[in-house]
């Protein structure tokens, strides 16, 4: 069906569900098409609920037709909203979570809308997760121009900060770049030291901080980049600095029984605004 299927590369892709609420995130997807001069892929994903070996091919067609229709009123919505390159849908057999991170390998970054407050084991933070791309997950699509980035002091983090500034340079707003660098017991042995003379902790990690940013002030140099040491705990200091942002850009560190790590994952749970979590991995 036209304006179903589409095989375009380097898009923005956006999880599609039909809802008047998803409306903030279609709108903050059809932005990041524009600034990245990308066409849109509307993503919806059907998914036959029934055990396997029971087959009813009649209502799988009615299930799939459902889905097209969706996704036709779901390009036209786009439009509405102000889309101005190519917009095109796509129709994806299969429960939500697997099928966009099948799609988004194709993407340049996924957008995706969530409620609120995330309970524990959401969906939304598998896909996370498990993408190989940046995945922008959105709740209010307001707040202030600014992108607020968090910094460990590791290369990990670099992914994450050239994300940052990348977006910050499109949109032109603010670039600040968060290092809370209270956190002994994460660091090796050999550095527990630091943690006994404040002054030169802050010495140190100010130095890693602008060894960090650097790189980006370089490639932006009209960009507004503002760097804030906290000797504080990275959770508390994402937590008073997510309000303070239009987006914040967190990297994917972690791992076992939290794959974002716990910081990450407690701070896409709780922001109220939109959250990109971008993979140190290479996709």
């Amino acid at each position: 069906m036209k304006g179903v299927e589409s095989d375009e590369q380097g898009h923005v892709l956006f999880g599609y569900d039909g809802t008047a609420e998803n409306d903030t995130a279609l709108h903050w997807a059809i932005e990041e098409a524009r600034l990245r001069d990308l066409g849109l892929v509307m993503c919806h994903c059907w998914h036959w609920p029934y055990p396997e070996g029971h087959e009813d091919p009649s209502g799988e067609a009615t299930m799939r037709r459902v889905g097209e229709n969706l996704l036709e009123r779901g390009t036209r919505r786009a439009r509405e909203l102000g889309a101005t390159g190519a917009v095109r849908g796509r129709l994806v057999r299969g429960p939500a979570r697997g099928a966009l991170l099948r799609e988004s390998g194709e993407a340049e970054l996924m957008v995706v809308g969530a409620p609120e407050r995330l309970d524990e084991g959401a969906e939304v933070l598998e896909l996370a997760a498990g993408a190989s791309r940046p995945v922008i997950v959105v709740k209010d699509g307001t707040g202030p121009r600014r992108v607020v980035a968090g910094a460990d002091g590791t290369t990990w983090c670099d992914p994450a900060l050239g994300f940052a500034a990348a977006e910050a340079a499109l949109r032109r707003w603010e670039l600040r770049v968060l290092y809370a660098c209270w956190e002994p017991a994460a660091v090796d042995a050999e550095e527990l030291a630091l943690f006994h003379d404040r002054e030169l902790l802050e010495k140190t990690r100010a130095a890693e901080l602008e060894a960090a940013v650097a790189p980006w002030r370089r490639r932006y140099p009209d960009l507004d980049i503002r760097v804030s040491l906290l000797l504080e705990r990275p959770l508390e200091a994402l937590y008073g600095a997510a309000d303070d942002a239009g987006l914040l850009v967190l990297g994917d560190r972690g791992a076992g029984i939290a794959p974002l790590g716990s910081t990450s994952t407690a701070v896409l749970r709780h922001a109220r605004r939109a959250v990109a979590i971008v993979p140190a991995r290479p996709g």
